[in-house]
């Protein structure tokens, strides 16, 4: 069997999958599901699902064999490192984080003036920016009033679940 049927073959399943998950999400009291299945060294399916208010956000990420030489099993991708610093970012007072796996986008579109910038106060609930996850544009609220203190992606950033995204204080 070729790689493209077995991952096709994946794929339908994978879809029937996350549909699931989603609907017991809806129908549950849960807020947040997270998934991690292994079908083989570099072949897995990530899924997390989000109740936002009563919508539920989904994001899945498959990992394919990469054109460069892939990492060693359980070594994070270089692209969902967080921005160096002393300490996590993540664990920064007024951290945001990344409530999905997706490409962040400061911009609605390319060209566009950010959505916000380092000093900027923002309202709770502003748009600070998107995560776009299968073709879907997640926007990002801030979560509470306050000023920008630091973005800590650049656009267009893979993310994970749960990266540092900026320090809303």
């Amino acid at each position: 069997m070729s790689n493209d049927s077995h991952h096709d073959k994946h794929h339908e399943g994978d879809v029937a999958f996350i549909r699931s998950l989603a609907e017991l999400l809806n129908s549950s009291e849960l807020n947040e599901i997270q998934v991690k299945r292994e079908y083989g060294e570099h072949d897995r399916l990530t899924v997390s699902l989000t109740k936002q208010g009563k919508q539920v956000v989904y994001a899945q990420a498959a990992a394919a064999p990469a054109a460069a030489a892939p990492a060693p099993a359980g070594t994070p991708a270089p692209a969902a490192a967080p921005v160096a610093a002393s300490a996590d970012p993540a664990t920064l007072p007024g951290a945001v984080t990344s409530p999905m796996v997706g490409t962040a986008y400061l911009s609605a579109e390319p060209g566009a003036a950010p959505f916000v910038t380092v000093g900027q106060t923002v309202a709770e609930g502003d748009t600070l920016m998107i995560v776009e996850a299968m073709k879907t544009m997640n926007h990002i609220p801030a979560p509470r009033a306050g000023t920008v203190r630091r973005i800590l992606i650049d656009d267009g950033t893979p993310v994970e679940f749960g990266t540092p995204l900026m320090i809303v204080e």
